[in-house]
């Protein structure tokens, strides 16, 4: 069935207006939004642009996330009753619902006026997922094919919608998301019952295959429309079950193997139903938590890292004083020093202080000779952490000066000399934040 909106433009009344409202704060706990990942360069006849792969305008909340200035759910009424949630079944919130045609004369009415770039979509589940779903879709269908945006789009999917509307949603949207929202089945049926793994992994697993399809197609058909051409991303909610760091970075590591996956998002739980026994007593997110999960995200996915090297059955979570790189260094002093002169790209991307960019700068250049600290600083290498972790120059045993680094201080002596006031004061604030259930 094919749900056609009203072709007659709404006005953006007081009463539309005051639902915007309600239903923007609604979707402010779904921090999956990033807008990266594709290019919509102008086109005749079409509206609006994405340029250099940033679509969507920014704005910050007070808690520090990032959220895009068009941030809407269709609806927040909900048929289900999950326990973290702000939108569930038996909150007594204030509800609203958008129709099809209001949503898209908003989306144009803001972008016309500049407000926005883009538009990130989603809802809560009224009736049945593909009847939300539906509406999901016809609202990208009609900015395409109608309203003529050419703008970037984000577009939630509905778990437990059918393959054949996930295929038709992706002709129209940049990127789509699934959130996992609970890494372990067992927690995820403590506190969402109605909800199961495999509601969330079969969407994941269509729009998988669209975009592999899609790729083959493109390589024949160079003309082919894209399907969903900035993939798609996901969310786990940090804080409001028991799990590890660990179970929540191996689910990561996973998502990124098999799905396709650009990104995982990481949202410090919110105490947002303080009523609910089964959710923990939290006075405020675990920000720094979070913080750390996003640094090892980065190291799994940009600096050639594996689960079991950030954390392991001895270190089960995350070093809350220091990022995950510094803290697999100290554990591991036998790998350093290592020779900035000498060692390969893999090498020195295990040196805390070195990013992806630094450690590409130093292969190419000492090709034309020797490199120094003089040189490191230069290439952005943040030598108060690298200068224990590295020889260079000056920095080797040919010079008057001895040699300081892990292996003669130790990593007991040198912990303290990189951990600032601030750091362990952030990190003892939230230790204390423990995950205490009601009874």
């Amino acid at each position: 069935m094919e749900y056609v909106s009203n072709p007659t433009k709404a006005m953006l009344t007081e009463k539309t207006m005051v639902r915007l409202q309600i239903l923007a704060e609604s979707a402010k706990y779904d921090v999956s939004c990033s807008s990266s990942g594709t290019v919509r360069s102008g086109r005749k006849g079409m509206v609006g642009n994405t340029v250099g792969g940033v679509g969507i305008c920014h704005s910050f909340a007070d808690d520090g996330r990032c959220i895009s200035l068009l941030k809407v759910m269709l609806t927040n009424y909900c048929i289900y009753d999950c326990a973290y949630c702000i939108n569930r079944r038996s909150n007594d919130i204030r509800r609203a619902t958008l129709s099809v045609s209001e949503l898209e004369e908003i989306t144009m009415e803001f972008y016309r006026r500049n407000y926005i770039e883009g538009l990130f979509l989603s809802s809560g589940v009224v009736r049945t997922p593909d009847y939300t779903m539906e509406r999901l879709v016809a609202i990208v269908r009609d900015l395409r094919t109608i309203h003529h945006f050419n703008g970037y789009i984000h577009l939630k999917s509905i778990p437990g919608a059918s393959q054949e509307l996930l295929a038709e949603a992706g002709k129209y949207a940049d990127r789509m998301s699934v959130n996992i929202e609970i890494p372990r089945e067992e927690s995820l049926k403590l506190l969402a019952p109605e909800k199961d793994h495999q509601s969330v992994f079969q969407p994941m697993k269509y729009i998988r295959e669209g975009i592999l399809e899609n790729k083959e197609e493109r390589r024949r058909f160079h003309h082919a429309p894209r399907f969903v051409p900035a993939g798609q991303s996901t969310q786990m909610i940090v804080g409001a079950t028991s799990e590890s760091d660990r179970d929540i970075l191996q689910m990561s590591s996973s998502l990124y193997s098999r799905a396709q996956m650009r990104r995982v998002y990481y949202s410090g739980y919110v105490s947002v139903n303080t009523y609910d026994p089964r959710l923990p007593i939290l006075k405020q997110p675990p920000l720094v938590r979070e913080n750390r999960l996003y640094q090892a995200d980065w190291l799994l996915r940009f600096y050639h890292f594996t689960v079991e090297e950030i954390v392991d059955d001895k270190h089960s979570h995350l070093d809350l004083e220091i990022d995950p790189k510094l803290a697999w260094a100290l554990r591991h002093p036998e790998y350093f020093p290592i020779d900035i002169n000498k060692a390969d790209y893999e090498q020195l991307l295990r040196v805390p202080g070195l990013g992806t960019k630094s450690a590409w700068l130093i292969v190419n250049a000492r090709r034309s000779g020797r490199l120094t600290s003089y040189h490191l600083k230069k290439m952005g290498v943040v030598m108060k952490k690298a200068k224990y972790f590295i020889t260079c120059g000056e920095l080797t045993s040919i010079f008057s000066q001895p040699i300081v680094g892990i292996n003669e201080l130790h990593p007991e002596r040198l912990r303290p000399l990189l951990v600032s006031k601030s750091q362990q004061k952030r990190a003892a604030e939230e230790r204390q934040l423990k995950l205490e259930f009601k009874e």
